[in-house]
């Protein structure tokens, strides 16, 4: 009986690690689903760069990183009421954006 739990334990792991050893292939960045498409979800390209004086909300949310929708409308809103940001860093001043989030998202953002 204990042979039988110790060929089966055998082939578990042995299937298992195939499993594992299995090349995965990614789809390359430029095929997105129509569905994913129509969402409004878009892959935020790497080098991708935004204006936040003249981006609507959803381009905000797209190529910032931790900014969903809320904040980036809480962005726009800011800007509608108080005129153009005059620098980046201004964008502390927005309610629910901290420092760490301008710093991680410098990169990605022009006036």
């Amino acid at each position: 009986m204990k042979k039988t739990y110790l060929a089966a334990l055998c082939l578990s792991l042995s299937l298992g690690s195939a499993c594992w050893a299995a090349p995965v292939s990614a789809a390359p960045a430029a095929e997105v689903s129509d569905a994913a498409l129509n969402d409004g979800v878009r892959p935020a390209a790497a080098d991708a760069m935004v204006s936040i004086n003249s981006a609507s909300a959803q381009e905000l949310a797209t190529v910032m990183n931790g900014v969903g929708l809320k904040k980036a409308e809480a962005i726009v809103s800011y800007r509608e009421q108080f005129g153009p940001f005059t620098a980046l860093e201004q964008l502390k001043e927005v309610p629910g954006i901290g420092s760490a989030l301008v710093e991680r998202n410098l990169a990605r953002l022009k006036l």
